[in-house]
């Protein structure tokens, strides 16, 4: 039987281009989504369905009918995520609790759900989508880079522990990525900051997703996805 793969997150963007590339590499798809609609339109065929991953009881609710439904999970993309841009001083308290339970929170609750089932498969393996803000900080966006920054420290300390059981836990750092988070940004605004002269596509960063779930010998690591961005910062 195929692998099973679920992508939380993976109705749009980043998430998405990951779930179609794992498609076409013959996996079978559980796309977990706030948007029971989008996820749907995502894959052609479903399991899983709407899930807010800062939520203990819906993660897990939502594991356990992909397990029943579909067998045990050998792979895991952690997608899920907001943006809130501002000042610290203009951030309201709601609007960071919402970034940390979503961008870390979710992970850390989603990767607890799923290992139970990854334990029984050869070759598991983790991969969380941080973000190069995370390494390397960026004005305007403190919240946001404390709940990236945080999952480098998770997805090491997570690799840590479930070595010896053969599971591997990865972190990809994309850069400015064409998605909606970047929607109201034009090139001119970002793009000469960036060597390679160009946004990102999601498919680039699905191909450092899919890499580092293929790669046996890889654990523990950041995978920067930016164009050389992280360089001129």
């Amino acid at each position: 039987m195929s692998r099973l793969a679920v992508v939380c997150g993976g109705s749009r963007g980043i998430g998405r281009a990951v779930s179609h590339l794992l498609a076409q590499r013959g996996c079978r798809l559980a796309v977990v989504s706030r948007n029971k609609d989008a996820a749907r339109t995502a894959v052609a065929s479903l399991h899983g369905g709407n899930c807010d991953v800062s939520k203990e009881e819906e993660v897990q609710k939502t594991f356990e009918t992909i397990q029943k439904t579909s067998g045990n999970i050998s792979y895991l993309v952690n997608a899920a995520g907001i943006n809130r841009d501002a000042l610290l001083l203009r951030t309201k308290q709601e609007e960071m609790v919402a970034l940390l339970h979503t961008n870390l929170l979710g992970t850390m609750l989603t990767c607890r759900a799923a290992l139970r089932s990854m334990l029984r498969t050869e070759g598991a393996a983790i991969v969380n989508i941080g973000s190069v803000v995370g390494l390397k900080g960026n004005a305007g966006q403190c919240a946001y880079s404390a709940s990236k920054s945080g999952l480098e420290g998770f997805t090491r300390s997570l690799a840590k522990e479930v070595a010896s059981r053969h599971i591997r836990v990865n972190l990809v750092a994309p850069g400015f990525i064409r998605t909606n988070m970047t929607a109201g940004m034009k090139d001119a605004d970002g793009a000469p900051s960036i060597p390679l002269g160009r946004f990102g596509e999601p498919e680039d960063v699905a191909q450092a997703v899919l890499f580092l779930l293929e790669s046996p010998y890889i654990t523990g690591q950041v995978l920067v996805v930016d164009g050389g961005l992280q360089l001129a910062m």
